[in-house]
């Protein structure tokens, strides 16, 4: 991946120390990234900060305008949480794979409206609060309102991750009941896509589910989130490798809600509380991606440690 004009004694010095790292390893299939590009907090040592003076003064809108090109200086890919909320025009994706260079790829959110069985109770959700979600797990209309719309950029695109809450009886009485719903739309999914699926019920990470997965190359996202076993033990699981790829979500320790951890680490400058075993579970991930020649997408999140860059710098210099 090519440097810009700014590629100077005057690199921040994290990304200035990540870049070369990370370079390397993406080109042996591992791709580190973190889970979103936006945050102010990494100025001066991810972005540099005069970049984005209007008038001698640092400017947030120009900084949240054109801050992802500095960030694939340094890093192969991204995650987009933002897809999640919103089935984005053409002109939005237009305009943020705009100057990218070849090659570096976004893991992006499938929109809830695939994969939310009934809408939360939330005032934000308007009339459809609390009710059933005509599109759960509705193809025909994913291909339509997403695929179709990004497939101009096709070469940017990692990986689509289906995220899904936890579950209650109310949504499926049983497994079974899940694993039927999940199977008929893996199969009836747009070919040419790497998929891959997050789930939040613990409970559901039995071989049933996991070979499913398998049956379509669709990898299970290695998660580390507040009430799902840990990646590490993820890992461990028999038939949890599900596809010719792997790819890993490291979001919060286990234990912590997203709360607390926005009130106990914004605004994300600094490594606050390491996360040992997760960060040895994805080095583990990325070395068996390199034994075993398959590639893996590695994303971390700011809430998991404090500062994703730097919790990335120590999994990949431990």
């Amino acid at each position: 991946m090519g440097r810009s004009l700014f590629d100077s004694e005057d690199t921040p010095p994290l990304a200035a120390r990540l870049a070369p790292s990370l370079r390397s390893l993406a080109e042996r299939g591992v791709y580190l990234g973190t889970s979103s590009w936006k945050y102010e907090g990494w100025l001066d040592s991810i972005y540099s900060r005069e970049r984005y003076l209007t008038r001698g003064r640092f400017s947030r809108k120009k900084f949240e305008a054109e801050c992802l090109r500095e960030y694939a200086e340094t890093f192969p890919v991204v995650g987009g949480d933002f897809s999640f909320y919103q089935f984005p025009t053409p002109e939005y994706w237009a305009n943020l794979f705009h100057g990218l260079p070849a090659g570096f790829g976004f893991g992006l959110k499938v929109p809830e409206e695939i994969t939310v069985k009934h809408w939360p109770g939330h005032a934000r959700y308007g009339a459809r609060a609390g009710r059933p979600n005509e599109h759960f797990l509705d193809a025909a209309h994913f291909h339509r309102a997403f695929t179709q719309v990004l497939e101009p950029h096709r070469g940017h695109v990692a990986v689509l991750m289906f995220e899904f809450g936890a579950f209650g009886p109310a949504d499926f009485p049983s497994m079974a009941d899940f694993l039927e719903s999940m199977e008929r739309f893996l199969q009836a999914l747009p070919a040419g896509w790497n998929y891959a699926v997050e789930i939040r019920n613990k409970e559901y990470l039995i071989p049933d589910y996991f070979a499913v997965l398998a049956r379509y190359n669709v990898a299970h996202v290695f998660n580390a989130w507040t009430r799902m076993p840990r990646i590490a033990d993820q890992m461990k699981l028999a038939h949890a490798f599900t596809a010719d790829f792997s790819v890993a979500r490291a979001l919060l320790p286990k234990g912590r809600t997203y709360e607390q951890a926005v009130k106990e680490l914004a605004p994300y400058q600094e490594i606050q509380q390491p996360d040992l075993s997760t960060r040895g579970a994805l080095r583990q991930l990325a070395d068996r991606a390199q034994r075993v020649r398959q590639r893996a997408y590695v994303f971390v999140n700011n809430r998991l440690e404090g500062n994703a860059p730097a919790t990335i710098e120590a999994i990949v210099s431990d």
